[in-house]
């Protein structure tokens, strides 16, 4: 709490921890009493199960249930948007309704319920705990003191049994409301979460799962947790690993064919904003890794002998055609062909690549002009539609000799991030950023020769790669910023100017050992090099899953988002795909407790 006051001191007595099958914490009390909890949430539900447990007194040599122990616990409710703040008000409705073992409370008009389901006894006793401080919140210049409902409190014997609750946003008309139901509910839903985390090849496998969601009749990929939706651009590259690379084609297919209606000239949605209002059309890349998608889908199926039905088939031509089409002709942000077969965009004020912060007016890294990676994806959607239509044949030729004349810097080694910088022709931005390598291997079309291709990926590993990936700008080049901290302005500023970016580590990885002819011992070298640190990374932040982003100085700590979609999505991508014959696996296997009479999961690790 505010100034700096942590209240209780529950941390002092952390026995234990683990976050695999799922969090849990052993607690040591004083008198040598230890107490096991755990927090499942129910995969695909609104539900998250609690159990307290007291453990055998090892120390004291006494049976658990000899232990005479109460538990109480407070609830603390609030009722908002997860990117608000609650503040005390007289608003606030405390009361719960009561069906046996079963409360449920209705903070606000318009918020969905909170449903608490226990076996243990409840007395009402509302209070206002008021100032928690969120010292990360804090760090970032946004709101950090907030005040919580707490209605009242949960009450348990330990000695007599287990201690459960589950929090539910709506109540199943058929939960029952016998003495025995909270125990029975949370038997059914560890038991079914335990089944279902053990149904995956790998934990990398069982984390991927957190981000396939439902939206309506369909499903999408969630960006990132815990403040992030779906986003166009974050999709078609997060799916690619989290679906496509791990054999989930039914789930890939399903989403791309959702996507495929939201072609609008030639673009697709770079996001659905939180509360219903218009999709954005503000991605210049967006559609193109659309294209990129499809054709990894296309051929995955093709490699395990199925095709897609000609409805779909038909579905996903008309999409891509109407991309390209779009693209060709002209559309929103002053995106177009131009004379040279490349494509120009960009308009002042707006941010359309993937670098893509911005702060009140301020685009921090607008790159309007011709950047290097939307050209790469330009020419590989191009390339797929010209190898099965000579009308789109003579513009890719075209915009493929275009590329390897106006985008090679001959004096430095690599390629120029942007070229016609601000649509003046012939002007450029020689500024060493990882755009570069999706055109030099790192997609299925590399767009340079090999010779040049390895000198600018040997360039990207020597000034750009860390052991979480390569970094958004050189150390040296004028902007850069070591460490992504400090306020909103500031840490937007720093967002693409040096900062660590997992995710592309999947396609310089790709282009590594493909400029090293995809041999085994370059395989091998890739692994041990660049995807054993990021499997180290699975225990440093969002346990189990690969960070947003991470400091451009050493020691290069995670930040941003700690479970991000297409970070992990490329990690996948790179173990299930480019290194597959060789893949160290670094990421668990469950297999059953033996201490443990209901289903449960544990992991081991496997190198």
């Amino acid at each position: 709490y505010t100034p700096d006051v942590v209240h209780p001191d529950g941390v002092e007595r952390i026995d234990d921890f683990a976050y695999e099958p799922w969090p849990t914490w052993t607690f040591r009390l004083e008198d040598g009493t230890r107490i096991r909890q755990e927090i499942i949430a129910r995969h695909g539900a609104p539900l998250v199960a609690i159990r307290w447990r007291l453990e055998e007194d090892d120390r004291a040599g006494r049976s658990a249930l000899a232990t005479p122990a109460k538990l109480t616990v407070r609830l603390f409710l609030s009722g908002r948007d997860y990117h608000a703040l609650h503040k005390e008000n007289g608003g606030f409705r405390f009361a719960p309704d009561v069906d046996g073992e079963r409360l449920t409370w209705r903070p606000y008009e318009g918020v969905p319920a909170v449903t608490v389901t226990t076996n243990g006894s409840y007395e009402h006793a509302p209070e206002w705990y008021r100032n928690f401080l969120y010292t990360e919140e804090r760090a970032r210049g946004l709101d950090y003191v907030e005040d919580l409902a707490a209605p009242g409190i949960f009450t348990w014997d330990l000695a007599a049994g287990d201690a459960v609750c589950l929090l539910g946003a709506d109540t199943p008309a058929d939960t029952a409301t016998a003495p025995a139901a909270a125990v029975a509910m949370f038997s059914a839903v560890r038991g079914a979460e335990a089944e279902r985390r053990r149904g995956f090849a790998s934990g990398l496998e069982r984390a991927a799962d957190a981000y396939v969601v439902r939206r309506g009749g369909g499903r999408t990929i969630i960006a990132g947790y815990p403040w992030f939706t779906d986003w166009g651009r974050d999709t078609f590259i997060a799916l690619r690993g989290l679906c496509i690379a791990t054999g989930r084609l039914d789930e890939a297919r399903e989403i791309l064919l959702a996507w495929a209606a939201t072609v609008s000239d030639g673009m697709v949605p770079n996001r659905f904003p939180d509360h219903g209002d218009a999709p954005e059309y503000n991605a210049v890349d967006a559609a193109l890794w659309y294209v990129v998608a499809v054709g990894d889908l296309a051929r995955s199926l093709a490699v395990r002998g199925r095709a897609l039905p000609p409805r779909e088939r038909t579905a996903f031509d008309a999409a891509i055609d109407a991309i390209l089409s779009g693209y060709a002709r002209g559309t929103r942000y002053g995106i177009h062909v131009d004379d040279d077969g490349l494509v120009a965009a960009g308009v002042p004020g707006v941010q359309l690549t993937w670098m893509d912060a911005k702060v009140g007016d301020w685009v921090v890294t607008p790159r309007i002009g011709k950047p290097v990676e939307v050209q790469a994806l330009w020419l590989n959607a191009l390339g797929g539609a010209a190898a099965a239509s000579d009308r789109w044949r003579l513009l890719f030729e075209r915009g493929r000799q275009s590329f390897a004349t106006r985008f090679w810097n001959e004096s430095s080694g690599y390629l120029y991030d942007v070229v016609d910088v601000d649509h003046v022709a012939g002007t450029v931005d020689a500024a060493f950023r990882p755009n570069q390598i999706l055109a030099a291997g790192g997609l299925p079309l590399t767009l340079v020769d090999p010779t040049r291709a390895r000198r600018v990926i040997d360039a990207v590993e020597t000034r750009l790669v860390t052991p979480l990936g390569p970094r958004s700008l050189a150390p040296g080049e004028p902007g850069y910023v070591p460490r992504y901290e400090g306020d909103v302005r500031a840490r937007d500023g720093a967002y693409h100017q040096g900062t660590v970016w997992p995710w592309l580590a999947g396609p310089f990885v790709e282009a590594w050992v493909r400029a090293r002819g995809s041999t085994r011992a370059a395989k091998l070298e890739a692994q041990r090099r660049f995807v054993l640190p990021l499997l180290a990374h699975l225990d440093a932040a969002g346990l189990g899953h690969v960070s947003e982003i991470a400091d451009g100085d050493a020691p290069h700590t995670p930040r941003g988002c700690p479970f991000q979609a297409w970070s992990l999505g490329e990690l996948l991508r790179v173990q299930r795909g480019v290194l597959a014959e060789v893949a160290i696996e670094g990421d668990g296997v469950c297999e059953p407790r033996s201490d443990d009479p209901e289903p449960a999961t544990t992991a081991r690790l496997r190198a």
